[in-house]
């Protein structure tokens, strides 16, 4: 179950990183960021249908995220029910804060993405205007400041759980059986942390202050 999560908690770090490199086209205009938002529906064609490749990733991103929960859940039980010697208990309340961290990290994003998905995907309800274009429909939603501070909170859920996250993956696979492995391993988990975080951050920040 331990694989099952890392495996597909790799998977999730990619599409966010993909996802960020798209945000971030916010700064190059709004025809730039339209142009990225419509092509990604006509990816594959003409041997996929339109939107055909997104709705392969939409299942994808589907099914790692049940098999992510699903997993994380398992071994939480797990966790719990293990706890029966005096020595168990100790180290389970040292690493408490951590794995607290991580799990109400983790239900906090399951929440946020349902947000994100109504405002964005889905269009349940609109924020800062009603508009038909991508790029006006994100710049008018980050020009409300409690949007803005909704995004920031989640991110940096979200920069947590990413830096605790791959680390535990990297055990996991077995990339940190060395010392320099596994400085390797938390440089790389906290600058994954960082960079989507702050990656993410900086279009809805600079909407906000004027600066886009």
């Amino acid at each position: 179950m331990k694989i099952v999560m890392a495996l597909s908690g790799a998977f999730f770090v990619l599409y966010v990183l993909a996802h960020m490199y798209g945000n971030l086209k916010m700064f190059a205009g709004q025809e730039a960021f339209d142009s990225y938002a419509f092509h990604l529906r006509e990816l594959g064609e003409p041997i996929l249908p339109y939107e055909g490749a997104l709705w392969l990733i939409r299942v994808a991103l589907v099914g790692a995220l049940f098999a992510h929960a699903g997993s994380a859940f398992y071994l939480w039980k797990r966790a719990n029910e293990a706890r029966r010697t005096r020595y168990a208990v100790k180290r389970a309340a040292a690493a408490s804060l951590s794995s607290k961290t991580m799990r109400w990290g983790g239900v906090t994003l399951l929440l946020f993405l349902a947000f994100h998905l109504m405002q964005f995907t889905f269009h349940t309800f609109e924020v800062g205007g009603s508009f038909l274009g991508p790029y006006d429909r994100v710049y008018g939603a980050f020009q409300v400041w409690w949007v803005v501070a909704i995004y920031l909170a989640a991110l940096g859920a979200l920069g947590m759980h990413l830096k605790h996250g791959v680390w535990s993956a990297a055990q996991t696979l077995g990339l940190t059986s060395t010392p320099r492995a596994a400085r390797h391993a938390k440089a790389t988990a906290v600058a994954t942390g960082v960079v989507v975080a702050g990656g993410f951050a900086l279009p809805p920040l600079s909407i906000l202050l004027g600066l886009i």
